[in-house]
């Protein structure tokens, strides 16, 4: 028999399933879904429509998906940008899709309700959000953008859509530093060891997997421990982190549960008696 498609990418149910699946998943009805983008800061995805279930990854704001089924103040979606698949409130999410000009480019920053530090703060906007601009003023020196929403966001922290911020991904991730840990999270405000490799990546240019396993098995190609250096990545069974130089990794983690530095020999010894050894070294090319 052969094995079904992975849930986390793939968007199948008994009474519904995505179009691309027909012959390979069995449903009642199959639908393309509908577009959409995220109007939330950031949006959990859960697995089933329960804010008690956990969080599998989250989505940010003005990041697309395609909506394939809402019910009961829920909607089923998948993302475009690197196609999980979950639930999430819909209430989160806009259908009027207009092209994204900007995106934010810093760890955190602010949306505020006028073009000017002194005004009250809108909501906060995590990096890689993605933002349409629609006018631009300054004020006291700072120049802002207006959102299509009204709000306004510090120029200064925004790269125009399609712009990276470098290619040195490393150098993204430390930026990171003391940002807390967080199970399934994927955003400036709080993220785990495999986001913190996706967005760092995704802001230099680079689309890559989700989830650790995700990137163990395909992301870059092997090498040996020998061979490490800086912007290469250890994996151990469940757990993933970014080589800072050649003894030193940069990682998302439970034991001070935020993002950390320390010595790569160091967090084997720690981590041997929940994670064993190491599973794999991979460099991303």
């Amino acid at each position: 028999m052969n094995a079904l498609p992975d849930r986390r990418l793939n968007a199948y149910r008994p009474d519904l399933a995505e179009a691309t699946l027909e012959g390979a998943v069995t449903a009642e009805r199959y639908v393309t879904g509908t577009p959409a983008r995220v109007a939330a800061p950031v949006a959990a995805l859960r697995p089933r429509p329960d804010e008690a279930a956990g969080i599998d990854t989250q989505v940010l704001f003005g990041e697309r998906v395609r909506v394939l089924d809402r019910a009961d103040g829920w909607a089923w979606v998948k993302s475009d940008f690197d196609s999980y698949v979950g639930y999430l409130p819909g209430t989160a999410l806009d259908m009027a899709v207009t092209p994204a000009t900007h995106v934010v480019a810093v760890p955190r920053t602010f949306a505020y309700c006028g073009a000017d530090l002194r005004t009250p703060a809108a909501f906060a906007l995590s990096i890689g959000s993605r933002l349409t601009v629609v006018g631009e003023s300054e004020t006291r020196g700072t120049r802002y953008f207006t959102l299509e929403g009204g709000q306004s966001v510090v120029a200064g922290h925004c790269l125009p859509a399609g712009e990276t911020a470098g290619d040195d991904y490393v150098a993204i991730a430390g930026r990171f530093l003391e940002t807390p840990y967080l199970w399934g999270g994927r955003s400036g405000f709080g993220l785990d060891c495999s986001a913190l490799v996706q967005l760092s990546m995704m802001m230099a240019g680079r689309s890559v997997p989700r989830d650790s396993d995700m990137q163990a098995a395909g992301l870059g190609t092997p090498i040996e421990h020998g061979a490490l250096r800086r912007g290469d990545l250890v994996f151990w069974k469940g757990h993933v982190a970014i080589m800072e130089d050649e003894a030193t990794i940069i990682h998302a983690n439970g034991h001070t549960m935020s993002v950390a530095r320390e010595p790569l020999a160091a967090a084997i010894e720690r981590t041997g008696y929940l994670y064993q050894q190491p599973t794999g070294y991979r460099r991303p090319v």
